[in-house]
């Protein structure tokens, strides 16, 4: 190990820490949408308004997150950033005793406002401090943590608030309007006391934060915290073609990650399958994202590139979806969790392509790729809805994450590569300085 990773190894274990807090609220959504469809009697599109109030923040706070950055920094930033989350965490306490909906969005809306400041300051940090050629394998390890806190949240509290879920349904068609207000109230309440320990967490990560030795970086460095110049010297975000094409690529990419987490419950109810034997495949599909994790941090970039591991993951997505398509029951759910593990080289893939090379725009760039992770709020609920519209085959409703495959086939082989918007305009102009004209 040489001194310049041991440099990093310290600021990236706190990053980890700080990744295993939000994914362990983030990828809980798939279990909070069965809970309110139960508690708060909601079709398959109200409830996946869940998704979409966390995502949405994402297009709303991140370039108000990089504003923020200009004037804390990114270790401040960091503490910000878990400290909206808390405060949309404890929203929960309040909306479950009256069993408001609305304020269980805005709660989520606030807490995915805090995680999308965090997201702003830890992914170019991430990104930065190290070689750009391994941003994805550092991601990827982020990635672990990542979706391992996803495993636990979901396996824990998902034991708790779907505890006897088949059941409640069950009874509450069967008793008085009265009884059955009292029976839902009672179930809503299930959410108290796990949110008040989550706001305790978050205000104390904050604290160990605000007083970690973690150092500043510069986002005009190489990532080895040296200085260099553009030798482009563009003016504008917007003259990066490729990080504008990326911005498209990880919006459906956003889709492919989240759909199979936050839709594959009621798409296993609307496939007949039981809420006590549908909750676990959240679980799966985490596996199977951690399983593309440690694939990526083994495979990039020493066997494989960050450009080629995306394109492939594309590739195996699509068969998988078709898979998921053509089967029923259990097996289309297993191939909706298998495309967890190319998906989960999405990210990391998309992100070193996308931001390499921007320089003093790095923190911008920054966020403008966060607020495409809005497609993970935007395609669960046209899931929903679409399953809503095919009660009788559900199985149509995957077929919108084709498309989304398709964008990063395109991203992959073709779009990563455009480094200007006229390159034979350019090229002229590099010759014309180069005679001397």
């Amino acid at each position: 190990m040489t001194a310049n990773t041991r440099s990093y190894i310290y600021p990236l274990s706190i990053i980890a820490t700080l990744f295993f807090s939000f994914g362990f609220l983030m990828w809980l959504t798939g279990i909070l949408i069965p809970y309110f469809q139960i508690c708060l009697d909601l079709s398959n599109v109200q409830a996946s308004l869940v998704a979409f109030a966390s995502y949405i923040a994402y297009f709303a706070m991140a370039l108000p997150s990089a504003w923020v950055l200009k004037r804390s920094g990114y270790k401040n930033g960091m503490v910000i950033g878990l400290v909206v989350m808390a405060i949309g965490t404890v929203l929960f306490i309040p909306a479950a005793y009256t069993r408001t909906y609305p304020l269980f969005l805005t709660g989520l809306f606030i807490t995915g406002g805090g995680v999308t400041l965090l997201q702003t300051a830890v992914n170019p940090y991430v990104a930065i401090i190290g070689p750009i050629e391994s941003t994805a394998q550092r991601i990827g390890f982020m990635g672990l943590a990542n979706k391992f806190a996803g495993i636990l949240s979901t396996a824990i509290l998902g034991s708790i608030f779907l505890f006897d879920a088949d059941a409640i349904v069950a009874n509450v068609n069967k008793v008085s309007p009265t009884e059955k207000a009292a029976l839902l109230s009672s179930y809503s309440l299930k959410i108290v006391n796990p949110y008040i320990i989550i706001t305790l967490i978050l205000l104390v990560l904050a604290v160990i934060i605000y007083f970690s030795k973690m150092p500043e970086i510069s986002e005009t460095g190489d990532g080895n915290g040296e200085e260099v110049t553009s030798v482009t010297h563009k003016a504008s975000v917007f003259h990066y073609p490729y990080l504008l094409i990326g911005i498209v690529a990880l919006f459906f990419s956003a889709a492919c990650e989240g759909l199979p987490i936050d839709g594959i419950v009621i798409y296993g109810r609307s496939l007949g399958v039981p809420y006590e034997e549908a909750r676990h495949f959240t679980q799966y599909t985490l596996y199977a994202m951690i399983a593309g994790y440690a694939a990526s941090t083994i495979l990039i970039p020493r066997f494989l590139s960050q450009q080629k591991a995306l394109l492939w993951s594309a590739i195996l997505g699509i068969v998988l979806t078709m898979g998921a398509y053509y089967s029923s029951g259990v097996i289309s759910m297993y191939c909706l969790v298998c495309t967890g593990f190319g998906a989960a080289m999405l990210w990391g893939t998309i992100w070193g392509l996308a931001i390499r090379d921007l320089g003093k725009f790095t923190k911008v760039g920054s966020a403008m790729l966060l607020m495409s992770v809005v497609g993970g709020g935007v395609f669960p609920l046209l899931f929903g809805k679409l399953i809503d519209l095919n009660s009788i085959r559900p199985q149509n409703a995957v077929l919108v994450l084709v498309p989304c495959y398709l964008v990063l086939v395109f991203f992959s082989s073709k779009g990563y590569k455009l480094e200007n918007w006229k390159p034979a305009v350019v090229e002229v102009e590099s010759y014309a300085e180069e005679q001397g004209v």
